[in-house]
């Protein structure tokens, strides 16, 4: 092959390399699926198996994120060199606040797949609730969670959310609710469920099976 008609195919190389490593918004990178999107949050259920990378993706939201599964998990900022790895636990949270786009990926080194629920939000609040329905364990501008880990039989105090909010199992387990009415439903949910709940409701959470059990609840401010 002559130069002159190799030089365009080393340029054609570089040009696919340099596009597969441009960053993309997180609800387009591949692992990152979206499971629910409305006027107020998207949510992304993040399936990452072990030996795996992300592409780089770029947040430009608050959010929220609860981990699913144990692994070990590294971080890598754009143009930076990898994290050191660190381990997930079920349950683990994190609220974060993004003034400006943040990039990264995330590799996963074993021995499990990766699995987190990312919550973010579309609005900060003008004019943010200054009443939180229960202890906060998390919080960014745009939300706050509760959490609550639940022995078989317990429940949570009554509480009242006055603002929408997604509450999220980390656990399989039975879960009860009653309402301020009296009025109960129990439901048995997997790791990963969640529902979006735009009303005001006042209810406590109950533990009805025979495991611990543990649900999130993140609610804008």
């Amino acid at each position: 092959m002559k130069a002159y008609r190799l030089f365009p195919l080393i340029l054609s190389v570089v040009a696919v390399r340099t596009a597969a490593q441009a960053p993309v918004p997180v609800e387009q990178e591949p692992h990152h699926h979206v499971v629910l999107k409305n006027d107020d949050v998207i949510v992304m259920h993040v399936i990452l198996p072990a030996g795996e990378s992300t592409l780089y993706h770029t947040h430009s939201r608050d959010r929220v994120s609860v981990a699913l599964t144990s692994t070990s998990l590294a971080q890598q900022e754009l143009n930076k060199p990898e994290g050191k790895p660190g381990t997930t636990h079920p349950g683990d949270t994190s609220a974060i606040t993004t003034d400006e786009p943040y990039t990264h990926r995330l590799h996963n080194l074993g021995p499990a797949t990766f699995e987190v629920i990312d919550v973010e939000f579309f609005h900060r609040p003008e004019n943010p609730s200054s009443k939180a329905a229960a202890p906060v364990a998390a919080e960014d501008r745009s939300a706050r969670v509760y959490k609550w880990t639940l022995e078989p039989g317990a429940k949570t105090p009554m509480h009242a959310h006055e603002r929408p909010y997604v509450i999220l199992a980390v656990t399989p387990m039975q879960l009860k609710m009653t309402a301020s009415d009296g009025g109960t439903f129990t439901h048995e949910v997997k790791a990963g469920d969640f529902h979006w709940v735009d009303a005001k409701v006042t209810h406590t959470l109950e533990n009805a099976g025979n495991t611990e059990g543990e649900i999130v609840e993140i609610e804008l401010k």
